[in-house]
Formats: C-alpha cells, structure tokens, sequence
C-alpha cells in the first residue's frame, strides 16, 4: 500500500469569513479557483454545499474533474466528512487516481478579513508512492489561492 502525501497553503483575504464562505460552496466559485487548468462538476441535484443539500459522510455523487474544463481525466466520489458553514469542510472522498483524498478547508476571522487555509493529502491507487504528487497539488493549491486573493484582494502567508 501507498504512503500518504499531504500540502498545506494559507491566505489572509480582505474580505469576510460569511463573504468568501458564500462563494466558494457554489460551482462559479469553485470553479473560478480551478481555471483555467481544471474545471469540476457538481453530482446532479447538487446547487451548491449546503447542509441543506449534503448529508454528511454519505457521498454526494460523482464530480468529473476536467482537464482545461474539456476533457474528463479524473473524477471524486465526493463525501462530506465536516461542513460547518462559515468555517470550513473536511471532504474525506475516493478519485479514480487516488485510494483517499483528503481536503479540509478552514476559514478563520482575521482583523477585518479572514485566513483561508486548504490542508489536502492523498494516497495514490496501485502503490504509487504519494510524494511525487506533491509539487503538482502543491502548485495547483496555490494558484487557487491566487484566484481566491484576485477575487477578495488578499495575500500568500
């Protein structure tokens, strides 16, 4: 069996926890992070991540994740293991290319903004060591947290 990798990225945006909260649980917010290199469906009947529309720890269904919003490379069996609005989620799901996939994202009040913090490790399919994935989802989470300080104005901590 593989060995887990994980990555940690933070942001300190200039906007409000409820704000930033608001849009990254829709498919536009979501999405405007991933551009223009991924671009992730939502299972259908599924609007946006609400307590109203998820139960938690029962997967939700089945998001395509496509490369250059065209072409389907991967998908995740997304399942909500901790929503709290406002706060952050812990999404703990299975993808084609990988056994666990885990991302938790927490947002903190911070002196007028908030502290955005995307926590994400995962374990490969097949053996594959997860260390080699590393600066890839390292880079990715990165720039989706460049679209996020573009968006609400913020920097990189």
């Amino acid at each position: 069996m593989s060995r887990p990798a994980e990555i940690s990225v933070s942001s300190r945006l200039d906007a409000s926890p409820t704000a930033v909260w608001d849009r990254v649980i829709t498919p536009e917010g979501i999405n405007d992070e991933m551009r223009p290199y991924l671009r992730m469906t939502l299972p259908p009947g599924v609007g946006e991540i609400s307590p109203e529309t998820v139960e938690i720890g029962v997967p939700i269904g089945r998001s395509w994740i496509l490369l250059f919003g065209l072409l389907p490379f991967d998908y995740d069996e997304v399942c909500l293991a901790r929503l709290e609005p406002g706060r952050g989620f812990l999404e703990r799901s299975k993808m084609l290319s990988q056994r666990v996939w885990e991302h938790e994202r927490t947002i903190e009040p911070a002196d007028g903004g908030c502290t955005v913090t995307d926590r994400v490790s995962w374990q490969p399919r097949l053996g594959l060591p997860g260390a080699p994935l590393r600066p890839v989802i390292a880079w990715f989470f990165r720039h989706r947290h460049k679209q996020l300080q573009r968006h609400f104005g913020g920097v990189a901590i």
